[in-house]
């Protein structure tokens, strides 16, 4: 059964829990939904790629699944592991048994399966949004782990056999580009690129995110955001960076911006002391 008609009501869905998908975002969520495909979000931190999982699951009422992604990241941490000091009870419980096979497919049973992400998703009977988030942290070695389950909807597991989904869970697999996914990952998704908004959306969302600003304010600060983020920077800001400051200024019950209040906040903004500085010397220079 389908989420969605269309893809204008997965965009007006999305605004409803206050989350601004443009036609692309919408469209590409819509035909994840019929296709029973992932989706990959690609783009720099902290431009609302994780946040659209978030969105997604409240929207059509599902439950969220997080999986995040560190280097290390195992099978053990992502699919399932046996919870071996039961299975070592059990063993030790039944040590006069003379029948090994009966001992061994008790021990690799149900009773003794410790569920991790990825399986507890496909095991869901309830509808179910699956966020693998960070996938570019783990090793490329570990994205081995994903690929059965992103084409096939299943999980092998040697000592039970094939974990087949109850139901097909909406996926996102977000990447900040730290690294290049391999061709076999990104074949089993659609692709979805989400980039600092324009200003004019930029100022959309700051109006929805933090209530009670003005839209005099919302639109100073979609500007100067912009401009920083045409600086060469260590680090640019990101939306949720936008909407922190926004709160700030608010908090401050600072109606208006100048270069002064501009220069004296910019901490919330930026995260490099080399950034601030060069930012605070371009709000200095455009002020005069």
């Amino acid at each position: 059964m389908s989420r969605f008609e269309t893809v204008p009501s997965v965009r007006d869905g999305l605004r409803n829990v206050n989350y601004l998908a443009d036609e692309g975002i919408a469209g590409v969520v819509f035909l994840a939904d019929r296709l029973q495909k992932p989706i990959l979000v690609e783009g720099p931190a902290g431009t609302g790629k994780t946040q659209l999982a978030k969105s997604v699951a409240e929207l059509t009422g599902a439950r969220l699944i997080r999986l995040q992604c560190y280097e290390g990241l195992d099978e053990s941490k992502a699919l399932y592991e046996w919870n071996y000091k039961k299975q070592l009870l059990r063993i030790q419980a039944e040590r006069k048994s003379e029948n090994w096979a009966d001992i061994h497919d008790d021990i690799f049973s149900e009773e003794f399966l410790l569920t991790r992400p990825l399986l507890e998703a496909i095991r869901a009977t309830d509808p179910v949004v699956l966020l693998i988030d960070e996938v570019d942290r783990v090793e490329v070695e570990t994205e081995a782990l994903l690929l059965e389950l992103l084409s096939e909807y299943q999980v092998s597991i040697p000592e039970m056999g094939t974990v087949q989904a109850r139901q097909i869970p909406l996926v996102f697999l977000t990447s900040n580009n730290t690294r290049e996914l391999s061709e076999a990952l990104k074949r089993r998704c659609l692709f979805l690129h989400i980039d600092y908004p324009d200003m004019d959306r930029e100022k959309e969302i700051v109006l929805a995110k933090v209530e009670g600003i003005t839209e005099n304010l919302a639109d100073q600060i979609a500007r100067i955001v912009r401009s920083i983020r045409q600086l060469e920077l260590k680090k640019a800001p990101s939306v949720s960076e936008t909407i922190d400051w926004a709160r700030t200024l608010m908090l401050l019950n600072i109606d208006s911006i100048d270069a002064q209040v501009a220069k004296d906040t910019l901490h919330i903004l930026l995260k490099y002391q080399s950034d601030i500085a060069k930012a605070a010397k371009e709000l200095s220079t455009t002020s005069k």
